[in-house]
């Protein structure tokens, strides 16, 4: 199966796709080029922010919950009003926000990593209820936050490493439950393991950045099929859609300066996404 390019839009290192389910709209991110993007119609509306934004969740259908490389925001779509919830990492000016995902109980899990992917300079959060915990440290590159349809586990990676952790979570309010095990190790693969999401069939599909194509993998972890996009930078994927079928996939065109690449694209699939989550602050 191969894309199709969704918006021509050229980003830098295209990130974070989400779906909101109340407006029926795709939001994703160019983290180094300091931009939200969103379409409307055959328009691509574009706010633009005087700092790297990267990861966003939904908290009614005017307002986002969005992760920048100091802080989570609570955004105002309408009036473009950005109002701090809580800083993030904002002490320390070589590390930024990466991939984020809300969970089935309302929080936000958000991922940091180095400027310059500098060794172990990251971490793995969840805010809820007014609290940021941090949940992983010594991270490099932080990415595939998503969920089980059955609310029993997180799955996260640092690309670094090349595998996919899976988190048992606490049934009652989704704190990490013992210790994480190895769902998948593609350490020997030439790709990296980057962005991720959950169907409703609990299958993960996952974007492999240099291998252009986002694969599939069933929840005991066979290779069941892939995505192909035309470059090769593949970076996270994102069900969305009328029926949630659809999968948008975020590229980038950092250090590849041919298009399609930092195109967003989209594709059909067999598949079934999740609602994304609700945000709940």
């Amino acid at each position: 199966m191969t894309a199709t390019v969704f918006c021509a839009e050229t980003c830098t290192l295209g990130e974070g796709p989400l779906w909101h389910p109340e407006r029926a709209q795709l939001f994703w991110f160019d983290i180094l080029g300091k931009r939200m993007l969103a379409r409307e119609g055959d328009d691509t509306r574009i706010w633009q922010f005087d700092e790297c934004v990267s990861a966003a969740g939904w908290i009614d259908r005017d307002t986002l919950l969005m992760a920048s490389e100091t802080g989570l925001w609570r955004f105002d779509l309408g009036t473009a009003e950005r109002r701090l919830v809580c800083a993030l990492e904002a002490d320390q000016p070589e590390t930024r926000s990466n991939d984020g995902r809300a969970d089935h109980w309302g929080g936000f899990w958000i991922g940091t990593m180095g400027f310059e992917a500098q060794k172990g300079a990251g971490a793995i959060y969840r805010y809820w209820r007014g609290e940021l915990r941090k949940l992983v440290s010594d991270v490099t590159i932080s990415n595939a936050i998503c969920f089980a349809p059955d609310r029993a586990c997180a799955y996260y990676t640092d690309t670094d490493l090349g595998r996919i952790m899976r988190q048992p979570l606490a049934p009652e309010d989704g704190w990490p439950l013992g210790v994480p095990e190895v769902f998948l190790d593609l350490s020997a693969e030439p790709f990296g393991v980057d962005g991720a999401v959950v169907d409703r069939d609990g299958n993960l599909w996952n974007a492999q950045w240099g291998a252009g194509r986002v694969a599939c993998y069933s929840p005991t972890g066979a290779l069941l099929q892939t995505v192909e996009v035309p470059t090769p930078q593949a970076s996270c994927p994102a069900f969305g859609g009328a029926d949630l079928s659809t999968l948008f996939i975020t590229t980038a065109a950092e250090g590849v300066d041919t298009p399609p690449a930092g195109q967003t694209f989209t594709a059909p699939t067999n598949a079934v996404g999740q609602r994304e989550h609700q945000v709940i602050l």
